[in-house]
């Protein structure tokens, strides 16, 4: 009797691959948007999308607050059609990254979810700023 992990068999690597090809094309996470800023290879925008508020209190840093009902074409127009944006909300419990996304690939633009959001970063470690200070 097979365990619960390969009772349902593992996919072919070839359906594997475009799996997870698939997968990355749609999402980062935080060490990858870390070492671009660290690295100043920095080609995409990094859009916190929670409220002003939240975002004044505390971000990653190098993010732009705009939150995904400000997402206009007209607000989007500000950057070449051709940008890469990444977003991000509180972490895995939260959806305004997903809705913002969403919004996003409607206008027609790039877009990648930054996985795990602040609280993903907070896992990993890495600073923030704003007016809770800059904490590790």
């Amino acid at each position: 009797m097979p365990s619960p992990v390969s009772e349902i068999s593992a996919a072919s690597p070839e359906a594997t691959v475009e799996y997870f090809a698939r997968k990355l094309a749609f999402e980062t996470d935080c060490s990858d948007v870390h070492a671009a800023f660290a690295s100043g290879k920095v080609d995409f925008v990094l859009l916190d999308v929670r409220s002003p508020a939240l975002f004044n209190l505390s971000h990653i840093p190098g993010a732009l607050n705009l939150p995904h009902g400000k997402m206009t074409a007209h607000r989007m127009s500000e950057w070449p059609d051709d940008t890469l944006f990444v977003v991000y909300c509180a972490g895995p419990h939260c959806n305004g990254a997903d809705k913002a996304a969403l919004r996003l690939s409607r206008l027609g633009l790039s877009v990648k979810l930054m996985i795990g959001g602040l609280t993903g970063w907070a896992d990993e470690g890495f600073i923030f700023e704003g007016e809770a200070g800059v904490a590790a």
